[in-house]
């Protein structure tokens, strides 16, 4: 199986630094094509939240590189390959804290949200607010925030509308980075063809509406490559117009 692929990255309408990161690698390998797609959110209000984000990518880049290759053909990859991102993300979280606290007496972070598409099967591990969606017959969240809003809505002490405007909707219970305990998530199913996945860093989400994203980006409408550009840049200044001022990233891989 092969993929199509898009990532538009927008430093918004206030901010003076783009501190979310994003990654798309592919590689031909014995079992097809292989794709790894990354969107990490550097913590706002955070010192250096680019730098944070960007440590996550470079390792995960690096996992792909040399680690990928001697997984791939195990009968059962997932464990290995949830193994190893667990025992990432706990080094960069070990990492990017010492490296803030000694050179800048602050703590920084970021958000993670990784797939690879390998042999049929995607596998996602998740810290924090930035999501990851399937897109085919509706939009279905595939990931769950790490968030206070989100805690609140699964206790039954706040509903999925006030989450939307609460002044605490960006406060996070881990990140990568800036978290004593990182606990990530991980998330494994098949895919198949003619199915786009979408990973967006919050600033994409905030101020356009579910059917709006499935509007613009179900799998009829991303026919190639500039038709998925042209739809995450349209999103993107849809939301800028509608008042976000956020960081805005957007990846989107299209399953053939």
């Amino acid at each position: 199986m092969s993929f199509l692929s898009t990532v538009h990255t927008d430093v918004g309408t206030r901010k003076s630094t783009n501190q979310d990161s994003a990654l798309l690698m592919e590689a031909k390998t014995s079992v097809g094509n292989v794709l790894l797609s990354i969107i990490c959110d550097g913590m706002g209000g955070l010192a250096k939240g680019e730098l944070a984000s960007t440590t996550v990518i470079n390792a995960f880049s690096r996992w792909f590189e040399n680690d990928l290759p001697s997984i791939i053909g195990c009968e059962n990859p997932e464990q290995p390959i949830f193994d190893d991102w667990n025992n990432l993300i706990l080094d960069c979280n070990r990492k990017i804290a010492d490296y803030a606290s000694r050179e800048y007496g602050v703590s920084m972070g970021t958000t993670l949200t990784a797939a690879l598409f390998m042999d049929g099967k995607y596998y996602i591990v998740n810290v924090g607010d930035s999501r990851a969606y399937l897109i085919a017959d509706g939009l279905y969240q595939l990931t769950k925030d790490h968030s206070f809003v989100q805690r609140e809505v699964d206790m039954g002490r706040m509903t999925p509308e006030e989450a939307l405007v609460s002044p605490r909707r960006n406060v996070l219970l881990q990140c990568v980075g800036a978290s004593r305990v990182v606990n990530p998530d991980f998330f494994c199913d098949a895919y198949s063809p003619d199915q786009v996945f979408m990973q967006c860093s919050d600033g994409f989400r905030h101020a356009i509406t579910p059917e709006e994203i499935y509007q613009s980006l179900n799998p009829a409408v991303l026919t190639d490559e500039q038709a998925m550009q042209d739809k995450a840049v349209y999103l993107t200044e849809l939301n800028k117009s509608r008042g976000e001022t956020d960081n805005i990233t957007v990846l989107l891989v299209k399953t053939l």
